[in-house]
């Protein structure tokens, strides 16, 4: 008898069309990612309604592909998930009917996924999840601090006041002039400068796990504008050092502390920013002062994909949590009790 359990997921929540078959939440049959950033690359940023055409073009193929590279068919899947949120309303609910209709049509039970428990579970599809962790979330809309003491257990115990880490690596790398997605340039430059800026340390209250990230891109941008005005010469690769060190140790200085708080010796970081060199080599160093073990997906698995959505929805398939046909989108799901709302 074959135990096995295949879930078909679907990710959609940004710009990213997104399919994978994934067996007993570990194991990666196929992934398939349709990338949207050179259609959002001449915007500067991503525009919901171009995302959402893209996700109603992409979506069918993507679910195809993915089917032929695992070589299974729907009546081989067990269950089928989707990001139900946060993310933009409009690419949600792409793949929110594409999973509906393969779910009614094969009748399979149907799995909702919040997006950032997804970017944790990725971490599963490498080499595990040893509780109790602290998760790191770095990424375009989300900069959180998370305890988990078991499978599907999330306290927040931090999260940004303002802009996420990702959005302000995005504006800095706008406002020197560098094209989307900017996070990237920036981590490329900054190993190639000299934090001559000081730019500003943001720590908040004592013992709070929370981040600021505003009053640090407002710094930087109005350097460069008093830079500019006095026809100063500007180095790039000098302001995004300055700004990626500013990030990095605010981001590294609360993950260990709430590591140490919590009496945990995993971190695991989840989400684009995940990818940043700069972040992995510091928080690299200040795990293992601190002895603490550190898990960071591939970069392919940082990004958004479905590839995670089907990890995370494996644990929830586990404990019969599915969802009916009225399923909707929610751009603004909380985490700590999506599994309690179902």
């Amino acid at each position: 008898m074959n135990n096995d359990t295949l879930i078909l997921a679907v990710e959609s929540s940004c710009d990213e069309t997104s399919v994978s078959i994934i067996e007993n939440g570990t194991t990666i049959k196929s992934n398939i990612v349709l990338s949207q950033i050179e259609s959002h690359k001449r915007f500067g940023g991503v525009v919901p309604e171009v995302a959402s055409r893209h996700h109603v073009e992409g979506i069918t193929t993507t679910i195809d592909k993915a089917l032929n590279e695992a070589q299974v068919t729907m009546e081989d899947i067990d269950a089928v998930a989707v990001t139900q949120g946060p993310g933009l309303i409009g690419a949600l609910l792409v793949g929110i009917n594409a999973a509906k209709a393969l779910a009614f049509a094969y009748d399979k039970p149907l799995i909702p996924v919040h997006h950032i428990a997804g970017h944790i579970y990725a971490n599963n599809l490498e080499e595990g999840m040893n509780f109790p962790l602290i998760a790191l979330i770095v990424s375009g809309g989300h900069t959180e601090l998370i305890y988990m003491k078991d499978h599907l257990s999330f306290e927040i115990i931090g999260e940004t006041r303002d802009d996420a880490v990702g959005e302000a690596y995005d504006k800095v790398a706008r406002t020197l002039g560098l094209s989307y997605p900017g996070g990237p340039q920036i981590d490329h430059l900054a190993s190639k400068g000299n934090d001559t800026y000081n730019f500003p340390r943001v720590w908040l209250e004592k013992d709070s796990y929370d981040f600021s990230f505003s009053g640090l891109k407002s710094a930087v941008i109005n350097a460069l504008h008093n830079q500019r005005q006095k026809n100063q010469t500007i180095i790039d690769a000098d302001v995004a050092t300055s700004f990626q060190n500013s990030v990095v140790e605010v981001l590294v200085g609360k993950a260990i502390q709430a590591c140490k708080a919590y009496g945990v010796k995993e971190l695991i970081v989840a989400g684009g920013v995940a990818s940043n060199s700069g972040l992995r080599n510091e928080l690299t160093k200040a795990c293992e002062a601190n002895n603490i073990h550190l898990a960071i997906p591939s970069a392919k698995l940082c990004t958004d994909n479905g590839a995670m959505i089907g990890a995370a929805a494996h644990y929830l398939y586990l404990n019969n949590v599915s969802a009916n046909m009225d399923l909707n989108g929610d751009s603004g799901l909380d985490l700590e009790y999506f599994v309690d709302e179902v």
